[in-house]
């Protein structure tokens, strides 16, 4: 028998049984344990997980569910998972990187040599644009000094790709997780043990859905992947079986912005007094859509009521509205406004 089948028996026989010692295998292909021990570590380099258990009942296993069953794909299956996968590669981060780039290996060579040569260059034919900044929504670590460079933003992006990595992994262990996360709003770092129960995309982020163990009664949380400093599973700690109802589509067409806006506007409510075409504009806005709008006694426009902590944003929107728009409280920013503006209409004195 020539080695390379030797090597697949091997592994072949390692699926079949359970808790097999390097003597069994060296006795049933009649070779020595030293080359039996060879052919394991040919195996382990190539990637096969394989186990080895003390005492005696124990020997070498392969890990749970490293065999699938085999599929059949038509030609045209084949090319809409590849479309997929050339989509997955467009996100800047995403789950079991690198198994990814080996499925789409897998795919490429079932496929007939033209169509492969063609689909091998899928990032050619193929192209999904990424969104670009919001405007009026900058976020705070945008407004650092520092840029990263190439090197750091690819560091950057395999780590949230382990990080998703891991909880999506451990969705499917169904054990909790332990979550430190940063929030550039607060300035600090948290520590949170949660359920993880999903992931999302959403204008160019991952997010991470989870419920907080010390909080089961409150609805889902998300957590944005780049924020997340650390995450372990914690792989003895399983989830209660009544979250398996839960379903990541309830939070889509942003379902979720309408309840973390209204918490927001209890914390940090701003208020703006708009004209009733102002109000329709951000009414079509996938943020401000979600904001309180109510008339105004007191005229014919319309107030505004949302959550906002940075006063420049604030005054971002209402220059960007222009006449009309009236920032009403905070009565300190309000002040501040007034005087920002002031000094603008003064520049503009010819006298």
């Amino acid at each position: 028998m020539q080695r390379f089948d030797r090597i697949l028996g091997i592994l072949l026989f390692l699926r079949g049984n359970a808790g097999v010692t390097v003597a069994d295998l060296a006795r049933h292909f009649s070779v020595s344990r030293r080359t039996i021990h060879r052919d394991l570590e040919t195996l382990s380099t190539l990637g096969v997980p394989l186990y080895a258990e003390r005492g005696r009942a124990g020997g070498f296993r392969l890990l749970e569910g490293y065999f699938l069953p085999p599929l059949m794909f038509t030609q045209e299956e084949a090319v809409a998972l590849l479309v997929c996968l050339t989509l997955q590669k467009s996100l800047r981060t995403s789950v079991f990187p690198q198994e990814m780039l080996l499925a789409e290996k897998k795919l490429l060579m079932a496929l007939p040599d033209r169509l492969r040569a063609m689909l091998e260059k899928g990032e050619r034919l193929l192209g999904f644009e990424r969104f670009p900044h919001d405007i009026f929504h900058i976020e705070p670590e945008q407004q650092s000094a520092h840029l990263p460079s190439e090197i750091e933003q690819r560091q950057q992006e395999a780590q949230q790709s382990a990080i998703m990595s891991i909880f999506f992994q451990a969705i499917l262990d169904g054990c909790q997780v332990q979550l430190h996360y940063f929030s550039p709003y607060r300035n600090r770092q948290s520590e949170i043990q949660l359920v993880p129960l999903g992931l999302f995309w959403d204008r160019n982020y991952w997010y991470l859905v989870g419920q907080p163990v010390d909080n089961p009664q409150a609805d889902p949380r998300l957590w944005r992947v780049d924020r997340v400093q650390a995450l372990h599973a914690l792989k003895l700690i399983p989830v209660p079986t009544d979250m398996d109802a839960f379903d990541v589509r309830t939070l889509l067409n942003r379902q979720w912005l309408g309840p973390a806006m209204e918490k927001w506007r209890r914390s940090t409510p701003v208020t703006i007094r708009l004209m009733a075409e102002q109000a329709r504009r951000l009414q079509q806005d996938w943020y401000y859509a979600h904001a309180e709008f109510a008339p105004d006694e007191k005229s014919d426009h319309v107030l505004m009521t949302l959550g906002e902590c940075d006063s420049d944003i604030v005054f971002s929107l209402v220059r960007w509205l222009g006449p009309g728009a009236e920032l009403l409280a905070p009565q300190e920013w309000r002040s501040r406004l007034r005087a920002e503006l002031q000094q603008m209409l003064d520049s503009y004195d010819d006298t």
